[in-house]
């Protein structure tokens, strides 16, 4: 749906990947940024259709269902299970693409709960990229596993969205996903876009690049007084102690910005050191 804002420009507004999703394209060309706008969500579509868990139709089931036999993956899908497998190495096993099946134990509502350490244990056992077998073309899960790209999809779309948005045009514009977001520069005035921390009264001005938060503000649990946000730690299979409320990091891509700052949570106490070794452009709610 478009929306003519007061300052001359207009936004793109939809929802994809259970997200609010909304383009913010620096033009008073209304048609242009109708047209702009449903291109972009085009592709958010287009990338939760291909790989969302939740559909019996897609590529993505047809991994988690063969059964322990290979399966050939398209060029795209290869590139995304190779970024995955780089994320698994460099968080030293934090971060793990069949980590997913980890989440029929635990609901971050808001409530006490607590998963049964034997269930945990009984999940985890189906966890663990070491058990896939990946040639750069075919992937073959045990026939107890599963994958998914939810720990890295949102920010892929919010950068092939800006991808395709800077190639049909030279507006100015901004793509925000679910509070994942790039921008193509600066706006038409020359200034900065303004940037909302969630959480928090700072702001970042963006002129062009990428930010991400991951954090617990809406997806958490409690426990023995403690809260616990949403990320698992793939190799334990719970919830990061003492991690930081919120992380937001700056980054070139939403992919890079959306992967720091959940490797930093996962972290818990040592987001901060971690970032700081990175030498990310963050910002940590504790």
């Amino acid at each position: 749906m478009l929306a003519h804002l007061d300052d001359g420009s207009h936004a793109w507004r939809f929802r994809a990947m259970a997200s609010p999703c909304e383009i913010l394209l620096d033009t008073g060309d209304a048609a242009l940024a109708a047209r702009l706008g449903a291109l972009a969500q085009a592709e958010a579509q287009r990338i939760e259709a291909k790989w969302s868990r939740y559909r019996p139709d897609n590529l993505m089931h047809a991994i988690n269902t063969a059964g322990g036999a290979a399966v050939e993956v398209d060029e795209e899908t290869a590139r995304l299970i190779d970024y995955g497998e780089h994320l698994h190495r460099f968080s030293e096993g934090r971060f793990d693409l069949t980590s997913g099946v980890l989440r029929r134990l635990w609901r971050f509502d808001g409530s006490e709960c607590w998963a049964d350490a034997g269930d945990v244990a009984a999940v985890l056992a189906r966890v663990g990229w070491s058990r896939v077998e990946w040639n750069g073309r075919a992937i073959r899960l045990q026939p107890d596993m599963e994958i998914d790209f939810g720990g890295i999809g949102k920010e892929y779309a919010v950068d092939r969205s800006l991808t395709l948005l800077r190639d049909a045009t030279d507006a100015p514009l901004l793509v925000n996903y679910g509070g994942d977001l790039a921008a193509s520069g600066p706006r038409r005035d020359g200034t900065q876009w303004q940037v909302g921390i969630l959480d928090s009264t700072a702001r970042i001005h963006l002129r062009s690049g990428a930010v991400a938060t991951s954090g617990s503000a809406y997806r958490h649990l409690w426990h023995a007084g403690r809260r616990y946000g949403h990320l698992l730690d793939a190799r334990s299979g719970y919830p990061v102690a003492d991690a930081p409320q919120a992380v937001t990091v700056a980054a070139p891509t939403c992919s890079a910005a959306g992967a720091l700052s959940s490797l930093a949570l996962l972290h818990g106490v040592g987001a901060r050191g971690f970032l700081e070794l990175q030498g990310a452009d963050y910002h940590v709610l504790d």
